[in-house]
């Protein structure tokens, strides 16, 4: 039976959302929470009943529609309106491991007890969570500003049984799901629709789902950098301690200190060296892997700060006897993280297609393309071509959404972030080199069996595992297999979670 993660008003951290992902846990409501959660709601109940102004998105239309006020009687039927009329996604469905984190982070946005949402809508959403319920949300309509309003509304939709989930495999209508586990539909009460619109949600999932692997990314391109130092004949001197102390950015450092522990007891980096220096690409790895850490440390702080926010509108303060409608949904602290999350991981798939190109070039020991008989074989010469590409495209993607915006609602809300097309784009950007990395790692695998002199014995007890999935080259096959199977291999690995997140 899985064991139960639960929602506290504690911060989470990388390492917590990694567990919870990895070994499949269950979530449940702390009693602090559900106080919590409760108390507010009977406040805003208690306010409806007393109150003759009008209040923001509690008894008012919403966005450009914030000035007609809505009779009480018709609250419930506004709340539902609001979810289903936003409900205008299209384009891809999101990946189920995203949106259940935007589930996750959803519920715990809920548990400060600032939005007004009853327990029952929580509730339900952490039942959605547990049973593996993944509502049909799709990639494209959120201008990450008012909040992820349209894809906040396909996951909102199954609460009241419409739209679409999938369950144990299958894609079912929001009614079929009610009636498979008997559940009445959630009866959304004031504010509610627009708590669970409001809020950055989608950027926020996409933006950890990128940052859980980007940390993995970091540490293979140190290693496999590593191993292409090996398969190049490459020099230790660049890695030395004193030359990054002596300009001492954390990542910088760290980069530097993890190749040498990769290198301990090597006999190949230890032995003599007919050259004086190494391309940048292998010489400078610190200095350009060490700019991506400390990109995405600093991304990952951001992160971490909105996912233990409130970020729906307006915000009920209880003890403050304060009802504000202010603009915590709006997306520009991700969106400009995202955006540099994306230019950090673009390099680090520049810099790896460049030691990808120097070891099928013929240099130092190697024979052209990394095979015997080149010409009658082409060896590794297209699977460069191919990181190439893709390197491209990473730069494409790199341009920033977050410089654009566009005027929407007739004008109430006149500047956008851009942050969702920032997630999106950014996930494409952790796709691409995850498979240039596995194409590094497989030219540097078949550069190093060149070499008589044994490598670190963590390196070769590595290669030794990646040769039972990826064979030696030794004349001409369909590549294609061989990238997928190493691409595997990377996203298989697995690295202690102190090594990742520390």
């Amino acid at each position: 039976m899985n064991s139960i993660h639960n929602i506290t008003n504690t911060p989470f951290n990388l390492a917590d959302i990694h567990q919870i992902i990895t070994t499949k846990q269950q979530i449940g409501l702390s009693d602090v929470v559900i106080t919590k959660i409760k108390k507010c709601r009977k406040y805003l109940d208690d306010k409806t009943k007393t109150m003759s102004t009008p209040i923001y998105g509690i008894n008012t239309g919403f966005g450009a529609l914030y000035n007609v006020k809505i009779s009480e009687e018709n609250l419930q039927k506004l709340q539902e309106n609001l979810v289903m009329s936003h409900a205008c996604g299209i384009g891809d469905e999101v990946p189920k491991e995203i949106v259940k984190l935007m589930m996750l982070f959803k519920i715990k946005a809920f548990g400060y007890g600032n939005s007004g949402v009853q327990l029952a809508t929580v509730q339900r959403l952490v039942d959605f969570y547990n049973n593996d319920i993944t509502p049909v949300v799709y990639t494209q309509g959120s201008l990450g500003a008012s909040g992820d309003l349209s894809p906040l509304a396909h996951l909102a939709l199954p609460l009241i049984g419409k739209g679409e989930a999938y369950y144990k495999g299958n894609k079912i209508s929001g009614e079929e799901l009610l009636k498979i586990f008997s559940w009445e539909k959630i009866n959304l009460q004031s504010k509610e629709g627009l708590a669970l619109l409001n809020g950055t949600q989608f950027m926020a999932a996409y933006g950890i789902h990128c940052l859980i692997k980007a940390h993995k990314l970091s540490y293979l391109s140190d290693l496999i950098g590593t191993i292409s130092l090996e398969g190049f004949d490459g020099r230790i001197e660049p890695f030395n301690a004193l030359i990054h102390l002596a300009r001492p950015h954390n990542g910088q450092l760290k980069t530097a200190n993890r190749i040498q522990e990769f290198l301990q007891e090597s006999e190949l980096i230890s032995q003599e060296k007919q050259h004086v220096q190494d391309p940048y690409s292998f010489r400078c790895m610190p200095q350009v892997h060490g700019a991506s850490k400390d990109t995405i440390d600093f991304v990952t702080k951001t992160f971490l700060t909105e996912i233990n926010s409130v970020t729906d509108n307006p915000n009920i303060f209880v003890d403050d006897d304060e009802i504000i409608s202010g603009g915590n949904f709006h997306g520009q602290p991700l969106a400009l993280g995202l955006d540099y999350l994306a230019i950090a991981l673009s390099e680090l798939g520049n810099i790896s297609e460049r030691r990808t190109y120097q070891l099928v070039s013929g240099h130092r020991h190697l024979p052209p393309f990394l095979v015997s008989n080149p010409g009658l074989n082409s060896g590794f010469m297209i699977p460069q071509y191919t990181a190439a590409s893709i390197v491209s495209q990473n730069k494409q993607y790199a341009t920033p959404a977050s410089v654009d915006s566009i005027e929407s609602s007739n004008g109430q809300e006149d500047h956008v972030s851009m942050g969702a097309n920032a997630a999106t784009k950014c996930k494409n950007v952790v796709d691409n080199l995850q498979t240039i990395l596995a194409i590094e790692l497989f030219t540097a695998s078949q550069a190093l069996s060149f070499s008589t002199a044994k490598s670190s014995p963590f390196l070769e007890s590595l290669l030794q595992s990646y040769r039972s999935v990826v064979p030696l080259v030794k004349e001409d096959r369909i590549l294609h297999n061989d990238i997928v199977n190493s691409t595997t291999f990377i996203e298989t690995l697995e690295i202690d979670s102190k090594e990742l997140f520390d």
